[in-house]
């Protein structure tokens, strides 16, 4: 449980890359919860004076890391980062206890929100981070890995060795699917996405919850 004191509830979405997650949160904000982006405020964090000039001090000289409007290209940091676990190590050690910051402020605005019916915490690197621990529940969003290589492709170019380089860099499937309370597939379009959904509030008690 969060600690939260018998506040709303908090969902925490979390998956395989391209299965989805993002998707399921729009389909809980549909049914009254307050999604806290842990993704954007990802990149956000990158943004910040401190943090940015670390990470032109450490990978400045390995290529161009800034775009034309003076912010730091997330590719080509990508890039470089994901060639090296050490690497990329340094860099969640940067950025990671901010965005732990700012999900944690997040969540208690939309706590204190009196349209929220619950909140909704999406976040690729949630259990990594050791952020599952302020979620009553966790949704593991899960898909063949044909079409996740068809949805990375179509929405941010990767190929097949790309993707499997991310996920390198995550914990196992199966290891996050045991930290889970649920797994929902998203294999059959979105009425059976949105159904199974619905069938975990129902079971959870959240359908219906009110402040």
């Amino acid at each position: 449980m969060t600690g939260w004191q018998g506040a709303k509830p908090v969902i925490g979405v979390v998956g395989a890359i391209g299965a989805g997650k993002s998707t399921v949160a729009a389909v809980l904000a549909a049914r009254g919860g307050a999604v806290v982006d842990a993704d954007a405020l990802g990149h956000d964090a990158l943004e910040q004076p401190e943090t940015r000039r670390q990470v032109l001090d450490r990978w400045g000289a390995q290529g161009n890391l800034l775009k034309p409007d003076g912010r730091i290209d997330r590719r080509t940091l990508a890039a470089i980062v994901f060639a090296d676990p050490g690497e990329r190590s340094v860099l969640e050690g940067l950025v990671f206890p901010y965005i732990g910051k700012r999900v944690l402020q997040a969540i208690a605005q939309a706590l204190a929100d009196p349209a929220a019916k619950f909140v909704v915490v999406d976040a690729a690197v949630m259990i990594e981070a050791g952020w599952d621990g302020v979620c009553d529940r966790v949704i593991y969003v899960d898909a063949p890995r044909s079409a996740r290589t068809m949805r990375v492709a179509a929405r941010s170019g990767w190929t097949d060795a790309a993707l499997a380089a991310r996920e390198a860099a995550q914990w196992p499937a199966e290891e996050k699917k045991k930290r889970a309370t649920a797994v929902v597939v998203n294999d059959a379009g979105p009425e059976r996405l949105e159904e199974q959904i619905d069938r975990l509030l129902e079971e959870w008690g959240y359908r219906n919850w009110s402040s």
